[in-house]
């Protein structure tokens, strides 16, 4: 009760006591009205209009203020009721005229009116805002008020009058990449008093951005058709769609003859329907995260813009957003056709990029991903006329603000562009926010439709009257959300869309199409082919999903058993899986249908290794670099199993021409170390194993392969103790001081530098942690040297 008392007297102070108890009670001079009163209700709501001074509690849905448009079913009301004791709520709702209150009981701290009921009340609340009243009370007293608070409510006279195609996806990330045959689309109205329908799904390749054309009678989609990640499907926008090969572009048709490879991610219909524009020659960081809410990291960071001329088939450059000391992607037509505007940002060359790939690896993106380097877009305007371009110019409000800003939309008059702001980078930030600017330019000003977390992937309805957006307000599933948007551009507290989100699915890319609820009901693709599931087994590989790659792999190999890319990958698949009898069929038939390609034969060489055919292997190797001297990985393998054979000198022959080729691969740094420390070459040793921690800082064997020559030199011109000891402690901090084998190498380091009381300590916790793991030879020399320690003798170089 104290508690309560308290928080009244709180909002007492800050409004008023007057102003408070209005507040709570807008409409307690009024009767029932025509409405059915359940008797708890009259109880309750009598003790409330009787003065009671009650608990506020918390409304969180809808938001105070919230707009809904006329045709949207009924929402779910949800309260917090924290600092009562209520087991049962009644919610009234004041309408207008002569209907007086309509009320409701819920034992839940939530409400659904019926059909009936919302109908009355969004009829109730066009010309002037419904109050809605939640009270809080026990069954067993109904007449002592507990709790109480109100919001108010609109209905637009403006109808949304389009229906939605938006994608639902499982996450995380990495999940939808190995199968991505999970991932649906759905098309449905905001009418729907149940999930839109599914009108695609069970793809079995990656199907991403989508748009359409501004009467919605043409569909743009990204999908991965063949062995080419710049495929666009274009379709006509039917009931009953397929998407065929006759229905496929690529993005690499765009100057193939230059050999850079291209996505084509971001693509858009014009409005008309005539052209697409899209990013090419282009490069992004596109990598998965552990994070369930926000599992990807993407942006370009690299490209131009290009034109498909859908009359004629061809592709061009548009100048103007062609400049290749640029990143120029995320391009958006006017509703006229005469202007884009685009995200832009200088391009980037990364320190370790290892693969001619459009898509960035996770190691090639450790700048982004483990050290957060800064990378942020202005948005820029150009003209299109008919695809000769023009200047590009910055968009006053959305360019050169500190800040990253992207996804811009036009409202359908041309007024305005609704674009995100984050800090930094693009897609799924959890700072990113809606702001709207004048299509000219001009002041930005935050939407106030924005919800705590990551506010993205927007869309106007046509009639410019409604945009819809995706958040994480709610978790870590992106939620569709809807708010109104007056003549001024100003944004009402979002509503839910209810519908349409699963529990278990991010709903994003929503995008209004202007046409009949019903006018796409079913999308059937009939482009997936055997490339098609190889590239999906490829996927599934470079994440480690071994099951899902041998799937994807055997489909592909039933639809056409000289898939050679599908039969050498499935051998890596089988090696991995130690079936290597089958690896080695799959790689052999590989070989046979195509000699020429190197990739098998350095896959054939891994499986002979396993196989316990060394000579083979080593033959295998050289034929995949007789084939391409590039294969760098055969080098450092054929090195390896020299070195094994005890031929140092053509294995350092090897290791020196694969640092050659790869200068900043620490692996082969450290694999030529290893092979110069076994000639007794010590001094170049170290620098190569110097090298390879340069290059990675956490490289376990190399950080233990340094510290021990370090400390144990045969030239004692060559030790150093101090240098030792960092390389080893920085690799027990790696192991969590649980690795035995650094641990010695620790106390040696240790006890070079002199620091004798430290290495038996060391020592000795090593030689606990070895007999623990049953590995006793390891446990004989680590307790051999403990008794150097002991006397203060470093080991001898001997060792």
């Amino acid at each position: 009760m104290r508690r309560r008392v308290v928080l009244l007297i709180a909002v007492a102070c800050s409004l008023g006591v007057g102003a408070a108890l209005a507040w709570l009670r807008p409409w307690a001079r009024r009767g029932p009205g025509p409405w059915p009163e359940d008797p708890l209700a009259a109880q309750v709501l009598a003790a409330y209009r009787a003065g009671s001074e009650p608990v506020p509690l918390k409304i969180v849905y809808p938001p105070d203020g919230a707009v809904f448009p006329p045709e949207i079913v009924a929402p779910t009301f949800r309260w917090e009721d924290r600092y009562s004791d209520a087991d049962a709520w009644v919610i009234a709702v004041q309408l207008r005229g002569a209907r007086g209150t309509l009320s409701a009981v819920a034992d839940q701290k939530q409400w659904v009116p019926t059909d009936e009921q919302w109908e009355a009340i969004k009829r109730s609340s066009v010309e002037a805002p419904a109050r809605v009243t939640v009270v809080g009370v026990q069954r067993a007293t109904p007449g002592e008020v507990r709790s109480a608070a109100s919001i108010s409510l609109h209905t637009s006279a403006d109808e949304v009058g389009a229906p939605l195609f938006y994608r639902e996806v499982h996450l995380p990330f990495i999940e939808a990449v190995k199968d991505p045959s999970k991932i649906r689309w759905r098309f449905g109205s905001v009418a729907s008093k149940t999930q839109p329908p599914i009108v695609l799904q069970g793809l079995p390749v990656c199907g991403n951005c989508h748009s359409f054309s501004a009467d919605g009678g043409v569909l743009g989609m990204d999908v991965d058709y063949a062995n080419d990640k710049g495929s666009y499907a274009i379709s006509p926008v039917a009931p009953s769609m397929v998407l065929d090969k006759e229905k496929i572009i690529t993005w690499s048709d765009y100057r193939r003859e230059d050999g850079e490879l291209t996505f084509g991610l971001l693509s858009q219909v014009s409005p008309d329907g005539r052209f697409v524009v899209s990013t090419v020659k282009d490069r992004s960081v596109f990598v998965p995260k552990p994070d369930l809410e926000f599992s990807q990291l993407f942006f370009p960071v690299k490209g131009i813009l290009g034109v498909h001329t859908r009359a004629t088939g061809d592709f061009a450059a548009l100048p103007g957003a062609d400049d290749r000391r640029f990143v120029q992607s995320n391009a958006m037509w006017s509703p006229d056709g005469q202007w884009l505007v685009f995200a832009r940002a200088e391009a980037l060359a990364l320190k370790h990029i290892t693969h001619n790939n459009a898509l960035l690896t996770e190691e090639e993106c450790q700048e982004f991903l483990k050290d957060g380097k800064p990378f942020r877009f202005d948005l820029y305007r150009i003209p299109f006329h008919g695809g000769k371009g023009g200047k590009a110019e910055p968009l006053a409000g959305a360019s050169h603000n500190g800040l990253s800003n992207y996804f811009p939309k036009y409202s359908p008059d041309g007024r305005w562009i609704v674009f995100c702001r984050a800090q930094n980078y693009m897609l799924l930030q959890p700072d990113s926010a809606l702001y709207i600017v004048p299509a000219q330019g001009g002041e930005a000003r935050r939407l106030a439709c924005n919800l705590p977390c990551m506010n993205s992937w927007h869309s106007w309805s046509p009639n410019g009257r409604w945009l819809v957006f995706s958040s994480k307000a709610n978790g870590p599933y992106t939620q569709l959300f809807l708010t109104h948007m007056d003549a001024e551009g100003n944004s009402s507290p979002p509503v839910l869309l209810e519908k349409f989100t699963a529990p278990d699915r991010a709903a994003n890319i929503p995008e209004f199409v202007h046409s009949r609820p019903d006018a796409i009901q079913a999308i059937a693709e009939r482009f997936v082919d055997d490339h098609s599931f190889a590239r999906a087994g490829d996927e599934c590989l470079k994440v480690g999903d071994l099951d899902g790659a041998a799937r994807a792999y055997t489909e592909s190999l039933r639809l056409n058993p000289k898939n050679t890319d599908a039969l050498c990958n499935f051998g890596v698949v089988l090696i991995r899986q130690k079936r290597f009898a089958e690896a080695h069929a799959h790689l052999a038939k590989a070989i046979e249908i195509q000699p020429s390609d190197p990739i098998a034969q350095r896959n054939l060489g891994d499986v002979l290794v396993h196989l316990g055919r060394r000579a083979d292997a080593m033959a295998a190797y050289r034929k995949a670099l007789q084939l391409d001297p590039k294969q760098t990985l055969a080098r450092t393998n054929l090195g390896g199993l020299l070195l094994m054979a005890g031929d140092l000198d053509e294995a350092v022959a090897e290791f020196t021409e694969g640092v050659r080729q790869t200068p900043d691969e620490p692996f082969v740094h450290f694999c030529l170390a290893r092979a110069l420390d076994r000639q007794k070459k010590e001094e170049q040793a170290i620098r190569s194993y110097r090298r390879a921690v340069e290059l990675k800082a956490d490289f376990l064997d190399a950080l233990g392969a340094l510290a021990r020559l370090l400390a144990a030199a045969r030239d004692p011109a060559l030790r150093n103790g101090a240098e030792a000891v960092a390389h080893a402690q920085k690799a027990c901090e790696l192991t969590r001081n649980q690795a035995p084998e650094f641990l010695d190498i620790l106390a040696a380091a240790q006890a070079q530098a002199g620091a004798f009381p430290d290495a038996v300590a060391t020592a000795r916790k090593a030689l606990t942690l070895a007999e623990d793991a049953r590995k006793h030879a390891l446990a004989r020399d680590i307790a051999a040297r403990l008794r150097l320690y002991l006397q203060s003798q470093p080991i001898p170089p001997e060792e």
